[in-house]
């Protein structure tokens, strides 16, 4: 192995190099990870989330080359999901079941990050959530385990009860996936809308029952049409605007649940009209990424096919085409899932993609 390699470096939104990097050298209780592929996530278009330089992705398949003194749960040549956070066991907010806001879980990292040739796996994460992939669970479908793991996540909050009218505004890749989960955890009618009809259509390829252009036609009144004169049960809002907030507000029934499924900007105001949010009885819940418990969930509903995660990934770049890559996910029109193989795309992938 040679001792440096590539890596797409995001210095801004609309700046993604190609830098060489070493391959970092791992410790006792580690690995290291051959990236065989590597998801984009949406969260890396919000300029004031994270900040720069840093290697792109965090959402990374692996297969691993190196093993640490100590290692013996992973061998060489294990392919493997290691989620890029992990948290920790002993805290006040692990302990309350919130592992995600312990200020733990963001210092730990996937080293140097996932739109790399190779990256280091820490002997946290090996403890806390890392696994082993059966044949079975396709590589391509393996990238979705940790951004749909965080819509497992919200939807575990969001009190569905058998039956419930879902809705889901804003029909991206996250979108999907809630339109697409929501009924294994028992929604009847799922209701997706976006203002674009790809994406509509794409919903309704993932199970929606219903869609809504809130562009050509009123929400409100269009659900109540569909839905025997109600609201919907829960809502969940994926696009990180305050109007589409509102919008998904509009939508939900007396006693029902609003879940806030992406963050709007720091320092903008969400207002709420103080009478209606005490007579309407709605919950409104949040939840950021996802934690060991909603990972091994989802890998085993992965695994027992419940999920069509390989019809989520729309297109396949090269790691020298990152910055191509990342312009389509910022413009964020006809495309869902996109994957770089920082070891070139796969030929029989190519002729799909």
């Amino acid at each position: 192995m040679t001792q440096t390699m590539q890596a797409a470096v995001q210095h801004a939104i609309d700046d993604i190099r190609i830098e060489e990097r070493p391959v970092p050298a791992i410790g006792s209780g580690e690995v290291l990870l051959k990236t065989l592929a590597c998801g984009l996530c949406g969260g890396e278009t919000m300029a004031w989330y994270k900040s720069e330089p840093k290697v792109l992705g965090h959402e990374p398949i692996g297969e691993v080359v190196g093993v640490g003194a100590g290692v013996t749960d992973f061998a060489v040549g294990d392919r493997m999901f290691v989620n890029h956070h992990v948290g920790r066991v002993n805290s006040h907010l692990s302990l309350r079941g919130h592992f995600t806001r312990d200020p733990f879980y963001k210092s730990m990292k996937l080293d140097p990050g996932g739109v790399c040739e190779y990256y280091r796996v820490t002997a946290q994460h090996l403890a806390m959530d890392a696994h082993r992939l059966p044949d079975s669970i396709s590589t391509e479908a393996a990238i979705t385990i940790e951004p749909w793991s965080c819509v497992l996540s919200g939807l575990k909050t969001c009190h569905i009860q058998p039956g419930d009218t879902v809705a889901v505004v804003g029909a991206g890749f996250m979108g999907q996936g809630f339109v697409h989960l929501a009924p294994l955890f028992g929604a009847g009618k799922v209701v997706a809308l976006d203002f674009s009809d790809w994406r509509l259509a794409k919903a309704l390829e993932f199970g929606a029952s219903h869609t809504i252009n809130p562009k050509s036609e009123d929400a409100v009144t269009a659900m109540r049409a569909l839905n025997n004169g109600r609201l919907a049960d829960t809502v969940i809002v994926i696009a990180p605007f305050p109007s589409a907030w509102e919008q998904a507000l509009a939508l939900v029934e007396v006693g029902g649940c609003l879940h806030l499924g992406a963050p709007l900007p720091p320092d903008t105001d969400w207002v709420r009209d103080g009478n209606a949010a005490y007579f309407d009885q709605i919950t409104v819940t949040s939840r950021y990424s996802s934690d060991h418990t909603d990972t091994y969930s989802y890998i085993r509903l992965l695994e027992a096919g419940r999920i069509r995660a390989d019809a989520a990934i729309s297109h396949r770049f090269d790691i020298s085409e990152s910055a191509e890559a990342f312009r389509m996910l910022v413009e964020a029109e006809k495309s869902l899932k996109i994957v770089i193989y920082p070891h070139g795309v796969p030929a029989e992938l190519k002729k799909v993609a």
